[in-house]
């Protein structure tokens, strides 16, 4: 969360929280009694480490290449795609935007937009469902990163201004490196530029927000500070309108999967 703001939390997240752990701790029991070995990868990394090596880890665990989401066709079936994949190394990860099956208990995404519970033999990460579909896809990466160093945390995105703790801004690193590899950005700079529109060329290539776009391409020295200034502006004036257009209902049964983790189910 944003270090500024006073730690107080909603009981619906606090609530979300607490069922998390509770998840997490039968399910540490049972494959410690079921006789599996920790994951190794967890606590792995510490803050000295590159965050293009983290990123390329974790893309390597994963058995993803830096083009991975050139083929996929849209941000659900991109954020899907990734979820299996994490599930697969043997971290949980659910999506929800309500307190457990409580409809009437929506989960606010400018309050939060996921957490992680960091345990190297249950480790669980939870992504806020009321979230931007492309949004979802950079917390997923950001707390994948909060694993390999080993730190348990809630991230609050809303902006992606520059964070005051030195693991987030390394977290932040990691999932900009690991959704938009720089080097490929790089390279397809003046194809994406001719588009008219790069930063939505760009998110949907790699299936990221058109924020997230404008930032990596600051960072990389792409465009200027004024011109992302400029972008932001506009982009945060539109977050309403795409956010009504964003709510959908979804099928109780196929979305159970998602809130309470394919592992348990």
């Amino acid at each position: 969360m944003d270090s500024e703001q006073s730690p107080s939390f909603s009981p619906e997240l606090i609530n979300t929280v607490q069922i998390i752990e509770q998840r997490q701790g039968w399910l540490r029991e049972y494959l410690i009694q079921s006789g599996v070995e920790p994951l190794p990868f967890v606590y792995s990394k510490n803050l000295n480490d590159n965050h293009k090596d983290i990123a390329e880890e974790i893309r390597t665990k994963l058995e993803l290449t830096d083009k991975w989401t050139s083929n996929l066709p849209n941000w659900e079936t991109a954020l899907k795609f990734l979820m299996e994949k994490t599930e697969e190394t043997g971290i949980n990860v659910i999506r929800n935007g309500v307190v457990g099956n409580n409809t009437h208990r929506k989960l606010n995404y400018k309050e939060f937009r996921g957490f992680v519970i960091v345990d190297n033999y249950a480790p669980f990460v939870f992504i806020n469902g009321s979230d931007f579909k492309s949004a979802q896809m950079f917390t997923l990466a950001h707390e994948l990163a909060h694993i390999w160093l080993g730190s348990s945390a809630v991230s609050d995105l809303r902006n992606l201004q520059t964070a005051k703790d030195e693991t987030e801004i390394l977290c932040d690193k990691v999932a900009a490196e690991f959704l938009v590899p720089g080097n490929f950005l790089i390279e397809k700079w003046n194809d994406f530029r001719e588009t008219g529109n790069p930063f939505q060329a760009i998110a949907r290539s790699f299936k990221v927000s058109e924020l997230v776009a404008a930032r990596r391409s600051l960072d990389l020295k792409l465009i200027s500070k004024s011109d992302f200034i400029e972008f932001y502006s506009k982009y945060i004036n539109k977050i309403p309108i795409q956010k009504n257009k964003d709510k959908r209902g979804g099928n109780y049964y196929n979305n159970q999967p998602f809130r309470i983790g394919r592992t348990i189910c």
